[in-house]
């Protein structure tokens, strides 16, 4: 006969319940399904649209502030740039002020594929906010940014 003990159910239902990272983890990947299927028709993914969206800016960002504005390793980065890269949305470029960094830049067809995503973005987030409410929406995206910050 085991001494082992295990957790009581009651300890997984206190967890799925009151779980910050698990209901943010739920959330995630519900939203990220929605959008995913609402991008659809302009081959973006969320993740996609994402990256593109970041990289719209007067001046070509390094891989570093992608990185970091997206909470991403810049390993992932890289790996998640490459797709974006074939299909001619985005290019990478030596980084004229220091050769071992990179700058990342929209292409012509990336800022259509921007233009094309944007109002699916804006109906799908519409969508979203209406189902959360408008009273709690706003608080919830102050939230997450806190939580962002950890």
């Amino acid at each position: 006969m085991s001494n082992k003990k295990n957790l009581p159910h009651a300890t997984t239902l206190h967890v799925r319940d009151h779980c910050l990272c698990l209901a943010a983890q739920r959330a995630n990947r519900a939203l990220a399904r929605r959008f995913d299927e609402a991008l659809r028709p302009v081959g973006l993914t969320s993740g996609q649209f994402s990256l593109l969206m970041s990289l719209n800016r007067p001046a070509p960002p390094s891989m570093g502030a992608v990185a970091s504005l997206l909470a991403m390793a810049r390993t992932t980065l890289t790996a998640n740039l490459k797709p974006l890269q074939r299909q001619g949305l985005v290019v990478v470029r030596v980084d004229p002020d220091d050769h071992r960094g990179r700058l990342l830049e929209l292409t012509p067809a990336g800022h259509e594929a921007l233009l094309a995503a944007m109002p699916i973005w804006e109906r799908t987030h519409a969508e979203i906010d209406a189902l959360v409410g408008e009273e709690a929406a706003e608080p919830l995206r102050q939230a997450l940014a806190i939580l962002a910050e950890l």
